[in-house]
């Protein structure tokens, strides 16, 4: 039996919970800090002028971050390991989450988010590559698809943040990201217990340091693939680009691209959007945008239910297509009253979170080969980072330009062109040994799985 196969049989559902629940900790502060920012936003424009031209580099300092942090350290977990980063990145987390909560001027402000969105894009390469490689076949998706829905967690709680410290005047933001930064202290210190992947130490070459891991999971020395000859796998960045995994690269990194741009374009300004279509207070239009990303997080639990039922090419095509529509919808609209507005921007959340809000995670992390999957998994995220710094600057310069509801066609465009490349490009791996996935790239892509079992460890 092969290291993958006995890992794959193995019964470690609390071991494997314990993995998701840690990754799904970085996601969740990913989402927090990155959300936090939209709530403070007001706060801080009035609090130190802040120019509508330079608010946009507020909002996408992170994301330019992210695309650094994503790039780099994407690589160099698949060349240095998955654990010797995972809990190196959450220590900068913390130390840029309080530069950045004790920042005295704009300027200041921009270089900590910046340096904080570095940490915030490892961890997605190293979180869900460590993931995809402890969970099993039949449950893959689901663990993965839980990670994606922490993001949304963390932005209700910021949101919900906002909310409560919207009566500490100019220092709310402030006490928002000494939040987060105090969360990310206990998830560093929790993620010093989790093992380097075995996956990744048989691609090395490292079979002998693989099997010992397994066999004290599995605790059974008598079949943990010990025996197998070591698989080194010597694959260089430059091979995401080869005719083996063009089709696949081209695919991940197009697909979040347009998810992004249609996503944070609107996501991090939507307590601006809400207010300005609804008339409504700074309060309440933080209510309204938490009640949002509450709805988010439910079409990210029934995602990641279906997505071991009806597969990934079903739900992220219904996704990016209700995305869309959605965002469409709200373009053509003059007016509408506050719970109308809401409901709307609720059911675009639902359906983005429902399919491809899941899988921009999922994808990267099972079509590429260990050896790569950390670097795939950075390059689309990257790409996805140009999709959002252009959504986040381009939209104020658009709604002064063209007004809002012109505005809002750009995003439901590229959420539709996202759809049709889904449609031509999307292959489906449910039920499917990540080391057959990896085997079969470069074939024409199966648009139908075997049929998994939507429950297991």
């Amino acid at each position: 039996m092969t290291l993958a196969n006995t890992l794959d049989a193995a019964q470690l559902t609390r071991f494997r919970r314990r993995v998701t629940a840690l990754s799904s900790c970085g996601m969740f502060l990913d989402g927090f800090d990155l959300t936090v920012i939209a709530v403070a936003l007001p706060v801080l424009k009035k609090q130190w002028d802040i120019p509508s031209t330079t608010l946009g580099l507020v909002s996408a300092s992170a994301l330019i971050g992210m695309l650094l942090g994503a790039l780099v350290f994407g690589r160099l977990t698949d060349r240095l390991g998955r654990k010797t980063v995972y809990t190196l990145d959450l220590i900068a987390f913390v130390v840029f989450a309080l530069l950045t909560a004790v920042a005295q001027n704009l300027w200041q402000l921009i270089l900590f988010r910046l340096l904080l969105g570095i940490a915030i894009g490892a961890d997605y390469p190293i979180s869900s590559s460590l993931t995809a490689e402890f969970a099993a076949t039949r449950s893959r998706g689901r663990h993965i698809a839980l990670m994606s829905m922490a993001y949304g967690a963390g932005a209700v709680v910021a949101y919900l943040m906002g909310i409560a410290f919207a009566g500490t005047g100019s220092s709310s933001w402030r006490w928002m990201l000494l939040v987060g930064a105090g969360l990310a202290v206990v998830v560093t210190i929790a993620r010093k217990t989790i093992p380097e992947s075995p996956r990744w130490l048989s691609s090395q070459g490292r079979g002998d340091e693989a099997a010992a891991i397994v066999r004290d999971l599995v605790g059974d020395a008598s079949d943990t693939g010990q025996a197998e000859s070591p698989r080194l796998e010597a694959h260089r960045f430059g091979e995401l680009f080869s005719k083996r995994f063009l089709r696949f690269t081209i695919f991940v990194c197009v697909f979040y691209f347009c998810f992004a741009v249609a996503f944070y374009g609107v996501q991090l300004y939507t307590p601006t959007i809400v207010g300005e279509l609804t008339g409504s207070s700074t309060r309440l239009a933080a209510v309204g945008s938490a009640m949002v990303s509450f709805v988010g997080i439910l079409g990210m639990l029934v995602g990641s239910v279906l997505v071991e039922v009806w597969g990934r090419r079903p739900g992220v095509i219904l996704g990016m297509c209700g995305q869309g529509a959605l965002l469409a919808l709200l373009a053509i609209l003059s007016h509408a009253p506050f719970a109308g507005i809401v409901i709307m921007f609720a059911a675009g959340l639902f359906f983005a979170n429902i399919g491809p809000g899941i899988m921009i995670l999922l994808y990267p992390s099972e079509l590429f080969p260990t050896a790569l999957r950390g670097s795939a998994v950075g390059l689309s995220v990257g790409a996805s980072r140009i999709g959002a710094i252009l959504g986040v600057f381009v939209f104020p310069d658009l709604v002064d330009a063209w007004g809002l509801h012109h505005a809002l066609w750009l995003f439901a465009g590229t959420a539709l062109l996202g759809a049709l490349v889904c449609v031509v490009l999307a292959p489906e791996t449910r039920g499917r040994v990540l080391e057959d996935i990896a085997e079969d790239a470069g074939t024409a892509p199966a648009t139908h799985a075997p049929a998994a079992p939507a429950s297991g460890p």
